[in-house]
């Protein structure tokens, strides 16, 4: 079982590694989606003054479509990050043993047949989609057929990162540590109580914990500096 885990870390950072080539990607599609809704607003303003039509539906279904690839193809980079939002009561104070068999049985019980059935449901729909080649109904508007496989295709990836999320949990449950290429952990040892409780109706996220740690490390860990004494401020 040990020897077998071991194999399948290969596997498991081959995944990680795809999957981390696919977020810096979706980052650069964001930069994109940012700068083209840009360009729309300050089109259908300047249009009205010029009195021409600067915009089109296309550019602003291309803005949809962005969005929608990115959240559909970043969410298997998500779960590889561990920067889903996780809102609970008792996981982030329960030890990391516990954490990880939750981890596990949630990935089998859950996760990975919801994305078999998502794969299965959306099926039917992308084979009729592509089958008259869907347009979109608005003039000037793009087809949108290419849209639909993004769904099957988005839910096959987020399986195989909760197949990776199995192997690691079932590897940490029996001791065995698999390494990962990205410098940034995951799993539950990086889900202390600090990045899941819940204070005054308000849940805090690990999806913030995982952002400030991309910022700036120290400051994710809360280190702010040595403390200033009154007779040292200058």
């Amino acid at each position: 079982m040990d020897r077998w885990l071991q194999r399948c870390g290969i596997v498991v950072r081959a995944v990680d590694a795809f999957h981390d080539w696919v977020g810096r990607a979706m980052g650069w599609l964001v930069l994109l989606m940012v700068l083209l809704g840009a360009f729309n607003a300050v089109a259908r303003y300047a249009g009205r003054s010029l009195g021409r039509d600067l915009s089109s539906n296309g550019y602003l279904e291309a803005q949809w479509y962005l969005f929608s690839a990115i959240f559909l193809l970043a969410a298997a980079y998500g779960l590889r990050r561990n920067a889903h939002v996780r809102v609970d009561v008792l996981y982030g104070r329960l030890s990391s043993r516990w954490r990880h068999w939750i981890d596990l049985v949630g990935s089998l019980l859950l996760l990975l047949p919801f994305c078999l059935f998502a794969i299965w449901s959306s099926w039917p729909s992308l084979l009729a989609s592509w089958r008259i080649l869907e347009q979109s109904p608005d003039p000037g508007g793009l087809p949108r057929y290419p849209l639909w496989a993004l769904i099957p295709i988005a839910f096959a990836m987020l399986a195989l990162q909760g197949f990776a999320e199995v192997i690691r949990n079932l590897a940490a449950l029996r001791g065995i540590e698999l390494k990962s290429n990205g410098p940034e952990s995951n799993g539950p040892e990086s889900n202390g109580p600090q990045s899941t409780e819940m204070k005054s109706g308000v849940a805090t996220s690990d999806s913030f914990t995982a952002a400030a740690s991309a910022a700036s490390p120290s400051l994710a860990e809360g280190e702010t500096g040595p403390p200033q004494h009154p007779g040292e401020a200058s």
